[in-house]
C-alpha cells in the first residue's frame, strides 16, 4: 500500500454515522529550467503535496456537499480541512443527484505511466539539455535572430482517492518535455516558430526534433502574406487538428450536454460528422500523456467511442451528469487537483487514423490552405451553438504542394459543418500533452477571410 493511500484510509475512519467522506491526497515533484541566450536563465524544482476532502450528507431535499483542501499533509492541517468541510455541509444546496462514486465491477487496466529516471537522472543533464537546445536553434540556421525561450520541464505526481462508498484507488504519473519558440527574420520580418519533444523521461526526448520544428515554423513563415478572401479546403496539422479535438471532446462531457451547453445535446444516433470520423477518449492507451488507471472518482478508466464512423453514439459521465442523465458513469470524471470537485470531461481523446499521410492529403486536396496555428480559440469557438470563427496561419496550398505562408486571416464555419465536411484524415498521429494526441486533418467548404 503506497503512504498517500494508507494516509487517505485512515482519515476515512473519522466519518461518523451520518455522513459520507471521499478523500483525494496528491504528492509531486517538478523540476524547470529555462535557457537564454547560451546561459541558465531560470531553475526551479519544487515538491508539492496537499489535500482535498469532501463531505457528503443526505437532507429532505438531496444530498449537501461540503469541500476543503489543504497544501499540506500535516495532520494538524489536515484536521483542519475535515473541520472546514464538515462546517461548509451546513451551507451547500440540497441536491438529489450528487453522490460519491461507488465500484462500478469494472477492473483497472494494469499499466505503467511512471518512470524514475525523472528523479534520477542529473539535474545537470537536465539543465545541458536546455543549454543544447538552445544553442543548437540560435546556430541552427543565419535567418534566427532570437531564441525566445527553451525549456526543459518534468514531474513525477502521485495520487490517491477513497471514500466510505469503497473507493479505494492509486495511481502515479510521469512527464518531461523540451520546448522551444525561435524568431526568424529577413530583414523586413519577424516570424515565430515553437518546437516540442516529450516523453515520459528524459530519455525519450530528442532535441534535434525540437529544434529542428521550431527553425522550420519560424523560416518558412517568412515573407507571410494577407491572402485574399475564399472558400477552399483547410488542411489542419497535428497540432490544431488536436486543439479542435479538444474543443469538440468537450462538447461530448455529459456535463455540458445535461446543461444545455453542447451543441450535440440531443443528437444520440445521428450523423454527426464525415463517415471516416471515429472521435474516442481512451485514458486506457499509454501513449496518451494523460493515460491512467483511474479517473478523478477513483473509477477505472476505460475506452468510450463517442463518434463512430460519423454517428454520435455516446457522451462521457462522471457519477454525478450520469445520475441527471438517468444513466451510468463511464468511469471519465476529471478533476483541477486538490482544490476540485469531480466533472465529467474527456483526458485522453484520439480520432481513429486514415491510410494516408500528410503528403498524400496535400496531393489529393490540391489547393488550400495549411493551418498551422489557430489563434483566438476561447473567444472564437462557441461550443453551444458550434459557431467557430478565429485567426489562423500557415501555408497555402497549391497543386498538392505548401506554397507561400499566409496570415492575418480568420477561417470560419460551423463545427457542425466542419465535422461534416472532413474529407481526409491522416495517418500521422503525433501523441502530445494535454486531452488529444492530432493528426492532419483535411477539411472542405471552409470560408478564408483575407484582404
Amino acid at each position: 500500500m503506497s503512504e498517500l493511500l494508507a494516509k487517505a484510509e485512515r482519515l476515512l475512519e473519522r466519518a461518523t454515522g451520518a455522513e459520507q467522506i471521499e478523500v483525494f491526497v496528491s504528492s509531486g515533484v517538478d523540476t524547470e529550467v529555462r535557457a537564454y541566450q547560451g546561459a541558465l536563465e531560470n531553475l526551479s524544482s519544487a515538491t508539492s503535496s496537499g489535500i482535498g476532502i469532501r463531505v457528503l450528507r443526505d437532507g429532505a431535499g438531496g444530498a449537501q456537499v461540503g469541500t476543503a483542501w489543504v497544501g499540506s499533509l500535516d495532520d494538524d492541517a489536515i484536521d483542519e480541512a475535515l473541520a472546514e468541510a464538515r462546517d461548509n455541509v451546513r451551507f451547500a444546496t440540497e441536491d438529489e443527484f450528487i453522490a460519491f462514486a461507488r465500484p462500478d465491477g469494472v477492473a483497472p487496466v494494469t499499466l505503467q505511466l511512471s518512470d524514475d529516471s525523472v528523479t534520477s537522472t542529473p539535474l545537470d543533464q537536465k539543465i545541458s539539455m536546455a543549454l543544447d537546445l538552445e544553442r543548437m536553434v540560435r546556430n541552427g540556421d543565419k535567418r534566427i535572430r532570437q531564441v525566445d525561450s527553451a525549456d526543459y520541464s518534468d514531474y513525477v505526481a502521485e495520487a490517491a482517492i477513497v471514500s466510505t462508498a469503497g473507493i479505494r484507488a492509486s495511481y502515479a504519473r510521469s512527464g518531461a518535455y523540451v520546448s522551444v519558440e525561435a524568431i526568424a527574420n529577413d530583414g523586413a520580418d519577424d516570424q515565430t516558430g515553437w518546437g516540442l519533444s516529450a516523453g515520459r523521461a528524459p530519455g525519450d526526448l530528442d532535441i534535434s526534433v525540437a529544434a529542428g520544428d521550431a527553425i522550420l515554423r519560424a523560416t518558412r513563415m517568412l515573407g507571410a502574406v494577407k491572402p485574399s478572401s475564399m472558400k477552399c479546403t483547410a488542411v489542419f496539422d497535428p497540432r490544431s487538428a488536436a486543439t479542435l479535438l479538444s474543443i469538440i471532446g468537450g462538447a461530448c462531457s455529459g456535463e455540458a450536454v445535461v446543461r444545455g451547453r453542447s451543441f450535440f445535446a440531443n443528437r444520440i444516433g445521428e450523423m454527426v460528422a464525415s463517415s471516416m470520423f471515429t472521435l474516442l477518449d481512451d485514458p486506457t492507451d499509454p501513449r496518451h500523456f494523460m493515460a491512467s488507471v483511474f479517473d478523478g472518482e477513483g473509477l477505472a478508466c476505460r475506452r468510450n467511442v463517442m463518434i463512430e464512423d460519423g454517428q454520435l453514439r455516446a457522451f462521457v459521465y462522471d457519477t454525478v451528469s450520469a445520475r441527471r442523465a438517468g444513466t451510468a458513469s463511464t468511469g471519465s470524471a476529471v478533476r483541477g487537483g486538490i482544490a476540485g470537485s469531480p466533472s465529467a470531461g474527456c483526458r485522453a481523446l484520439q480520432l481513429l487514423p486514415g491510410d494516408i499521410d500528410q503528403a498524400e492529403i496535400f496531393r489529393r486536396v490540391g489547393n488550400g490552405v495549411y493551418v498551422e496555428s489557430l489563434m483566438g480559440v476561447h473567444s472564437g469557438v462557441n461550443p453551444i451553438s458550434g459557431d467557430f470563427s478565429v485567426g489562423v496561419t500557415g501555408l497555402m496550398i497549391r497543386d498538392g504542394q505548401l506554397a507561400e505562408p499566409v496570415r492575418e486571416i480568420t477561417v470560419a464555419s460551423t463545427l457542425q459543418r466542419m465535422l461534416l465536411d472532413v474529407i481526409h484524415v491522416g495517418n500521422d498521429v503525433e501523441w502530445l500533452p494535454g486531452s488529444a494526441a492530432g493528426q492532419t486533418v483535411a477539411i472542405e467548404g471552409i470560408a478564408l477571410s483575407g484582404s
